[in-house]
């Protein structure tokens, strides 16, 4: 893996054709002075943003891309830190770019995504035959290949040479001992090469889970600096086999993160994702 700052104002939105991952922000949903665990993926002509949060038409626009450039989006799951930039998204594109956005989504996370967190603001602008809007008048919607060979309820996108497979994981509710009793909240598998555990509890078999199936290089993990509530603490991932925490780049943390470089260090881990810095791989 290769790492790179952000020097020029303006994001590009293609390149060569390597596999590269932009950290928009890497905070959690509290911090202050970071931007919010937001992303962008780049390969040769593709682009894909993982998530859109309160803060990340702004920290686009900082970087010379308004939203009306962003043409393909996937969610991870539906807190505002990750979905509160989607309305402006969505108008947007109707009443300014005059185009759909394609958004990468399930059927099931639609009807949740559209009709508890969405709907409200977007569906009541136009009334035609005494309809309002829906879902598919804002996005050109493409589905998933479900991948019942792998595990976690995996299913599979494919846009231009760039290869998604999301996966679910146990987020929230705290109380919720699974994935599969969990609402809806996905990771995913970039090019079968990087795993993005998106926001997920401490769960020890996530990573094994896929390394049966793929050669992962590098895992871009979830984590706090205190145990408890429905995010993975340093403290739970130090348990982690060596070789995975070699690998793992820790994100969504707390803006005192600067503090803790030392200690995760010490306890094995590969270090902090950074804002405002490209990952490229080979």
């Amino acid at each position: 893996m290769r790492t790179r700052a952000q020097k020029n104002r303006t994001l590009a939105l293609t390149n060569t054709g390597r596999l590269s991952l932009f950290a928009l922000g890497c905070g959690s949903a509290f911090a202050r002075t970071l931007g919010q665990n937001n992303y962008l993926i780049v390969k040769g002509d593709t682009h894909l943003l993982i998530d859109c949060g309160t803060k990340t038409p702004a920290r686009l626009s900082a970087h010379g891309v308004e939203l009306t450039d962003i043409r393909n989006y996937l969610i991870t799951h539906s807190h505002a830190d990750h979905i509160g930039g989607l309305e402006e998204a969505m108008l947007m594109g109707r009443y300014v770019a005059r185009s759909r956005p394609r958004i990468l989504i399930e059927e099931a996370y639609e009807s949740v995504l559209w009709n508890h967190s969405l709907k409200g603001g977007a569906a009541p602008n136009e009334r035609h035959q005494g309809q309002t809007l829906s879902f598919s008048d804002f996005w050109d919607v493409l589905r998933p290949t479900p991948r019942t060979d792998l595990p976690r309820n995996c299913a599979e996108f494919v846009i231009g040479t760039l290869n998604v497979k999301i996966f679910r994981t146990n987020h929230f509710p705290e109380q919720a001992r699974s994935w599969d009793t969990a609402a809806y909240s996905v990771g995913m598998l970039l090019d079968d090469t990087v795993l993005f555990t998106g926001d997920t509890k401490f769960d020890a078999s996530l990573i094994s889970d896929f390394e049966k199936h793929c050669d992962i290089q590098t895992i871009f993990q979830d984590a706090q600096f205190f145990t408890g509530g429905v995010h993975a603490s340093i403290y739970e991932l130090a348990d982690l086999p060596e070789h995975q925490k070699a690998r793992m780049h820790l994100m969504h943390y707390a803006d005192s993160f600067e503090s803790r470089e030392a200690e995760i260090r010490e306890l094995g881990f590969q270090g902090f994702v950074r804002e405002n810095t490209w990952y490229s791989w080979p």
